[in-house]
């Protein structure tokens, strides 16, 4: 069972959207922090954003701030992704990332426990 499972992904041109989901499974509890990473081609992954348990507390990427907004729904398990003014630089592998631990608020990779499969973003100009 896939305890993460991220959907949304897709083609779009420059400065379109695109609204990414990430369901979580029950084991996935909604006091877990979450966050979103990417990858491109050839690149490390990267943070996005992140969000705690009541979207008290969030953080972005610099990268992504005006254009990306990250919430959560903790009734349906799913955290979102809205992605505004996309650019060609976008274009990556979008992941969801669950935190177990509940003391950290993290923005690197080896501080999320469970991970999606990814979904494809690509922006062409």
């Amino acid at each position: 069972q896939e305890e993460l499972v991220e959907s949304g992904g897709g083609s779009v041109q420059a400065g379109d959207s695109l609204r990414l989901s990430c369901a979580a499974s029950e084991r996935i509890f909604s006091s877990y922090v979450r966050g979103w990473f990417r990858q491109a081609p050839g690149k490390e992954r990267e943070f996005v954003a992140a969000i705690n348990w009541n979207g008290a507390r969030i953080s972005y990427a610099d990268f992504v701030k005006g254009r990306f907004t990250i919430y959560r729904d903790n009734a349906n398990n799913t955290v979102y992704l809205q992605m505004n003014s996309l650019k060609p630089e976008d274009t990556a592998v979008y992941y969801c990332a669950a935190d177990i631990s509940q003391v950290r608020f993290g923005v690197r990779v080896e501080e999320y426990d469970y991970w999606g499969q990814g979904t494809q973003v690509t922006v062409s100009s």
